[in-house]
């Protein structure tokens, strides 16, 4: 099979995209050619911004996409398969204050795949030896690095700076831009008069009930490593939209697919080996990893990313790897997690998955 480099480059292009939008969908179409020929036809990236374009069926599963955040695979009437795929801009965990809090929580915002930055307005706290694993670190003054952050709809924002008057104007200039998460630190007193302020300065109720403050699920965290894990099982909550949480607002928030990111840069290298890409379209009943999980597998076994390990995942680098060799096109596979085989191995799974394996 030849590759097809336009293909190769809407990874590029999905990237340099993500760096601008908060979320892109890439839609790939399947055709099967006869009995044996099965081919990847076309990849391309749609965003909110293509509604409305003349073609009411793509807008309708383009919305449907956007709302729920999940793949979606379609067959149409002429025999080509879609698969529509939402990828979000890779999440930055944006933390103002370098305090004794901010260490373990840039460690563990690192250690799930977050891009941390640090920002606090002294030196002996605002540097890299303090903060090894954060992606940038800003000594600078907290009136001024909102101009710098460019703080997006789709970072997660805390705020644990070393005084009240810094989390005030953090917490101003933050509101403007609406992240996906807004924490804030400090005492229920302390919150409940600074929110009375900041209604008697025009901010909405609206908007001061999406202020996660204070700050991380309550647990009885004490140390400051308690705390960020804390915070951080509170972040997960958000970016997965847990129908348990009280401040979920399920209307407006989507449910973020399992893609690695690290998979998607590699897509993006114009390799001239040919790989399989295995994605998780759909799954039912408990499974490792959700809709939207990726992995890549090469000819000779290598493989990045996960779709949940254990024997499912080895039979599926089996049949990776068969297509690899054949130089076929795609296959639809349904990874069966509930009966004999799964109880033998020990797995505590008992769902299905349905994955797509196409070649690269």
């Amino acid at each position: 099979m030849e590759r097809d480099i336009n293909m190769v480059n809407q990874y590029e292009k999905l990237i340099t995209e993500l760096d601008q939008k908060d979320q892109v969908v890439m839609v790939t179409q399947f055709k099967t050619l006869g009995e044996t020929g099965k081919k990847v036809i076309e990849k391309k990236l749609l965003s909110k911004e293509d509604r409305g374009n003349g073609k009411e069926k793509t807008d309708e599963i383009l919305e449907v996409v956007i709302n729920r955040g999940l793949p979606e695979f379609l067959a149409s009437e002429d025999g080509i398969e879609e698969l529509y795929e939402p990828f979000y801009s890779e999440g930055r965990l944006i933390i103002l204050g370098g305090g004794h809090i901010a260490k373990p929580l840039a460690q563990y915002g690192a250690d799930i795949g977050f891009k941390v930055t640090v920002v606090d307005d002294r030196p002996s706290f605002a540097n890299t030896q303090r903060f090894p694993q954060a992606n940038q670190v800003l000594c600078e003054s907290f009136d001024t690095c909102f101009e710098k952050l460019k703080v997006k709809r789709s970072d997660f924002v805390v705020i644990v700076t070393r005084g009240h008057r810094h989390d005030a104007l953090c917490l101003r200039q933050a509101l403007s831009v609406n992240p996906e998460y807004l924490g804030m630190i400090g005492s229920r007193r302390r919150v409940k008069g600074l929110m009375a302020q900041f209604l008697e300065d025009g901010f909405s109720q609206e908007q001061l009930s999406g202020v996660y403050s204070p700050i991380g699920l309550r647990i009885g965290a004490v140390t400051p490593e308690e705390i960020a894990i804390s915070i951080i099982a509170e972040i997960i909550s958000v970016k997965r939209v847990s129908h348990q949480h009280e401040k979920a607002d399920l209307k407006n928030k989507t449910n973020h697919s399992d893609f690695d990111f690290d998979v998607i840069k590699n897509l993006a290298k114009n390799e001239s080996e040919k790989r399989a890409i295995v994605t998780v379209i759909s799954k039912k009943g408990s499974v490792p990893r959700g809709p939207g999980a990726k992995m890549i597998i090469w000819a000779d076994g290598r493989s990045l990313g996960s779709i949940g390990g254990g024997c499912s995942e080895g039979e599926v680098i089996v049949a990776a790897r068969d297509l690899i060799r054949e130089d076929g096109g795609f296959l639809m596979m349904k990874v069966d997690m509930t009966g004999s085989v799964a109880e033998d191995e020990g797995m505590a799974c008992g769902g299905i998955m349905d994955v797509v394996i196409e070649i690269f």
